[in-house]
């Protein structure tokens, strides 16, 4: 395991750099020319799901809910700034951090990471899989279209390291970019009522407090705020000396994020509520925005945006199937560490080397990483043949509900505690911006829970 001052062996990745202790610590000013991480949470984290949630939130309430989904975004730069200063400050990984909580974590990580993910891979390999048949319709069936691009990703991620797959991902937003900003243009908006968005205030409707909470929490918000850390490092960023480039890098991640989600809050506002026009609520609703995007503004801006619409739900395959494959393999890495060392040792986590390997890449290419890989592909194509199991759709709906109080609320723990060095532990407006976040995730968590048909699971 990387040590605890900080201090970690070579950097490696993509700064072309390779120095070690004191002398790699020196702070380096941020620029515009390292992002990178940030711009791979972004696309990971803004899912089909997101971009429908917000439509629909465009569609029912217009602009009113404008604010929220920008303060979503601000409520994501806390969490993944938290997760990356980790990383930076401690020469850990998050995981590593976790497991110092306790034995709790590790059996929560491991269940979340098992289910979710079973059930995360047949929904995003059919989320990828939907704009490719709506382009290509006479060429074959959804569920094959489904599987192909699994593979695609599978190969991908399982070759490449992390400076291919930052730079493909790059491209990927690239598009997602422009066709979401061309969108938000062609429907003209009407920034008057744009900018009164921006003002506090609840839709005067039932429930409108958790549709609005729902909002807010669902802006890009995955595992892969988790993930973040992991990316940092694989970029080279093992110590403080980074800490202001992570911190450009965060918050160019949900600058670009918020774009996105205000381009189709316009689209939802113009399109769809102006005309009292309804979508369903997933992925197929984008096929339906499709569908009236073709009718109000002819073919090719439909397919405009359906390459857009892959471009989103492919970014957010391959970055779930590389970033949560780091996860799962700094977890097996710290277990096989555990197993091989004994009291102080292995309770303070100084075992096999950790940080510099996701630093280095080498994670990429271990057996843990490519066996996580083949979980999120393979078992999961048995779902889009036979249909999704009631009742591990119900655990999938609570562990995923979870995972973010999970991760708000131990970040509040690791950063106010001696395992943080004193200078990069939290100040009051980190503390404030986490701890809503664990209390909104809280609620939404609750609601998830309560909302589950439990009288059928038994």
């Amino acid at each position: 395991m990387a040590d605890t001052t900080g201090n970690t062996g070579k950097t490696a990745g993509n700064s072309g750099e390779a120095a070690s202790g004191e002398a790699n610590s020196s702070p380096r000013k941020s620029s515009w020319k390292y992002i990178g991480p940030g711009i791979v949470v972004a696309a990971t984290g803004v899912g089909a799901g997101d971009l429908v949630a917000t439509l629909i939130a465009g569609s029912n309430f217009g602009y009113t809910l404008l604010w929220a989904a920008i303060l979503g975004c601000l409520v994501k730069i806390s969490l993944a700034e938290a997760a990356g200063r980790w990383h930076l400050s401690t020469g850990r990984t998050l995981f590593d951090g976790w497991a110092s909580l306790g034995r709790w974590t590790t059996w929560f990580f491991v269940v979340y990471v098992v289910i979710w993910g079973f059930v995360y891979g047949a929904a995003a390999m059919s989320s990828s899989g939907l704009p490719l048949q709506a382009l290509f319709p006479d060429v074959m069936d959804l569920k094959w279209w489904a599987i192909l691009t699994g593979l695609v990703g599978l190969v991908f991620v399982w070759f490449n390291k992390y400076a291919v797959f930052e730079k493909v991902m790059t491209v990927l937003v690239g598009v997602m970019f422009v066709v979401t900003v061309y969108l938000a243009i062609r429907v003209t908006p009407n920034l008057g009522d744009a900018f009164a968005g921006l003002l506090p205030v609840l839709p005067d409707e039932k429930d409108s407090i958790l549709n609005t909470l729902g909002l807010v929490g669902g802006v890009g918000g995955t595992i892969t705020l988790a993930a973040y850390g992991y990316w940092v490092n694989a970029k080279g960023w093992t110590n403080t000396g980074w800490m202001k480039v992570m911190r450009l890098d965060n918050r160019v991640a949900y600058a670009t994020t918020g774009i996105f989600v205000i381009s189709m809050l316009f689209v939802g506002a113009e399109l769809l509520h102006a005309s009292n026009v309804a979508i369903a609520s997933g992925d197929k609703g984008l096929i339906q925005l499709g569908d009236i995007l073709e009718d109000e503004y002819g073919t090719a801006t439909s397919k405009f945006f359906l390459i857009g619409f892959f471009a989103t739900s492919f970014t957010s395959l391959i970055g779930v199937w590389h970033g949560v494959s780091l996860m799962f393999a700094d977890f097996v890495e710290r277990y096989r560490a555990r197993r091989a060392v004994t009291g102080d040792e292995a309770a303070s986590g100084s075992g096999a080397g950790s940080g510099e390997e996701v630093a280095s890449g080498a994670r990429e290419k271990s057996w843990p990483f490519r066996a996580y890989l083949l979980w999120l592909t393979f078992p999961p194509m048995i779902l889009l043949f036979e249909g999704q199991p009631f009742r591990l759709i119900i655990l999938y709906g609570v562990l995923g509900a979870a995972f973010l109080p999970f991760l708000a609320l131990t970040l509040v723990w690791l950063l106010n505690s001696s395992r943080t060095p004193r200078e990069w532990r939290n100040g009051p407006l980190s503390n404030a911006m986490l701890v809503i976040a664990g209390l909104l995730f809280i609620v939404l968590c609750v609601k998830q829970i309560w909302d589950q048909p439990w009288s059928e699971f038994f």
